[in-house]
């Protein structure tokens, strides 16, 4: 197979009766689903699309987010996927640079779109899923038009396949472009690392206009298996559903997993279906993975990457929460470099690192972007001598498994010292009061930059920052130790899980 939408048809022969999608109370079979994708895809070009031409999609969680991943992929259409968090200057600054020539929208946003209109001159064609305006094409509509063999044209070898637009921390958002050959290979990679399997049921709840669930979504399409789609995160929703429908894989960040602990359903869940989940995106702090291999037992798996590429992941097998101190060590640790691809952590003037030497990893592998789209500058930064530059700090053991400690812009640097926010993030999430932390640099007169810690805590618990402070000091360096403790209510994230550090910079970062 040479591209996505191969995949797709080749699903829809082979595992025809087979089902694949599950959308509320929608159910899709192979062969359904892959004649709807052909209908939407024929449509378009109806409408004059060609290859390589894209499709924007401003959608919560729904059936119809795949079929238009799916169309895309199998006329060679570049899919484009919009953040619906983002506020209106950003939606005509994404739709704008990526310049697609059919937006494709759900109700809810007719009217921020309806404004936005006179400002997307590239734009022809609008569809609305799941309303009615007279300015846009009912997408049930257009799509019932289509003809039942697709269309004339299919995607190439060589095409970009969808354009994703990063969480925007550092500037601008840009638009990360994946090709079908590394989709294709993210699809098989992930598949491998799920254990998928044809008759596998995996529930995604995170958002698809992020790489997470367009990978881990593509290792179920790859294996065949099915996708049960929710709208949002919901603890109490996932929970019936995995009792519902016997779900055999979850894919969630670290926070989702903490929630699913702390759901008073849990309790009264039936969870023995689940053979798999992975988390991502973030570190997952330790004493909570300590917990949830307790109650869930060792079906976790962690997949570090970006929406530039993928790099490794850590199985199963290695999570021993009860093990040797050695391997209770690895539970900190991010994996090993996926088969197939290429790792190297190198300090500041690109020398490879000694064991145990922090650097930044520098990642090769053929589920990598592209490059930027619209921005060649940005990817000759990113993409020096065929090596992804990462921003991700991390060491490597003995072994070859990799623990990161920051990401490169997050470091601080107090008193001519490098302190790695991770370092002191896990010392804290030990202390038994502490329920999630986050850590960040302050102005600082005498040493530059002093450690801050925002926390919070855990319901009912009570803490002084002093005592976090002493706790820190029996586990890091007491030069690494939190000067300022800020407590909130919550953290500030990101749509991909992470903790957004810019919001907390910009709320408490004046020391």
């Amino acid at each position: 197979m040479k591209t996505m939408g191969e995949l797709l048809e080749r699903n829809a022969h082979f595992f025809a009766d087979q089902l694949a999608l599950v959308y509320e109370d929608r159910r899709f079979t192979h062969a359904e689903h892959g004649a709807r994708c052909l209908r939407l895809a024929d449509a378009l070009y109806r409408l004059g699309l060609r290859r390589q031409d894209r499709v924007s999609i401003l959608a919560m969680n729904c059936s119809e987010y795949l079929e238009v991943l799916n169309a895309c992929y199998i006329a060679g259409y570049i899919a484009g996927t919009v953040n619906f968090r983002l506020a209106p200057p950003e939606f005509q600054f994404i739709l704008n640079d990526s310049a697609p020539r059919v937006l494709i929208f759900e109700a809810q946003y007719a009217a921020v779109v309806n404004a936005l209109r006179a400002e997307l001159p590239g734009v022809e064609h609008y569809l609305c899923i799941g309303g009615a305006v007279d300015w846009a094409h009912d997408y049930e509509t257009l799509l019932a038009s289509g003809a039942e063999a697709g269309p004339p044209i299919r995607a190439r070898a060589g095409d970009a396949a969808n354009l994703i637009y990063t969480s925007g921390t550092t500037g601008r958002p840009k638009g990360v472009i994946h090709g079908h050959a590394c989709e294709l290979a993210q699809a098989r990679e992930m598949a491998m690392i799920l254990d998928m399997r044809p008759d596998g049921r995996m529930l995604e709840v995170m958002p698809y206009f992020h790489v997470g669930a367009q990978s881990s979504g593509s290792g179920a399409l790859w294996r065949g298996a099915a996708v049960f789609v929710q709208r949002a995160f919901d603890p109490a929703a996932v929970l019936r559903a995995v009792a519902r429908e016997r779900i055999t894989t979850l894919h969630l960040v670290p926070l989702m997993v903490q929630a699913l602990l702390d759901a008073p359903e849990l309790a009264d869940s039936d969870v023995s279906s689940l053979e798999t989940i992975l988390y991502a995106a973030a570190p997952m702090p330790v004493p909570v993975l300590r917990r949830a291999l307790k109650i869930f037992g060792p079906i976790f798996v962690n997949a570090w990457g970006q929406t530039e590429g993928t790099g490794t992941f850590l199985p199963k097998h290695v999570h021993k929460p009860d093990g040797t101190p050695e391997e209770v060590r690895l539970l900190a640790s991010i994996g090993q470099i996926r088969q197939g691809g290429e790792l190297r952590i190198v300090d500041e003037t690109g020398r490879d690192c000694a064991l145990g030497e922090p650097g930044e990893l520098l990642l090769r592998a053929e589920s990598m972007m592209s490059g930027y789209w619209n921005n060649s500058a940005a990817t000759a930064e990113t993409l020096r001598d065929g090596w992804l530059h990462t921003g991700d700090m991390g060491y490597f053991d003995a072994h070859g498994y990799v623990f990161l400690v920051d990401r490169k812009k997050d470091m601080i640097i107090s008193g001519g010292e490098n302190i790695y926010s991770q370092e002191v993030e896990q010392a804290l999430a030990e202390h038994p009061a502490v329920a999630q932390v986050a850590v960040i640099g302050v102005p600082d007169e005498k040493w530059g930059e002093s450690v801050k810690a925002i926390v919070v805590l855990k319901p009912g618990a009570s803490v002084a920052a002093e005592a976090l402070s002493a706790h820190c000091a029996t586990l890091i360096a007491s030069y690494k130790r939190p000067r300022f403790v800020q407590f909130v209510a919550q953290l500030p994230v990101l749509p991909s899980g992470k903790v957004n550090k810019v919001a907390l910079r910009e709320l408490y970062g004046k020391g």
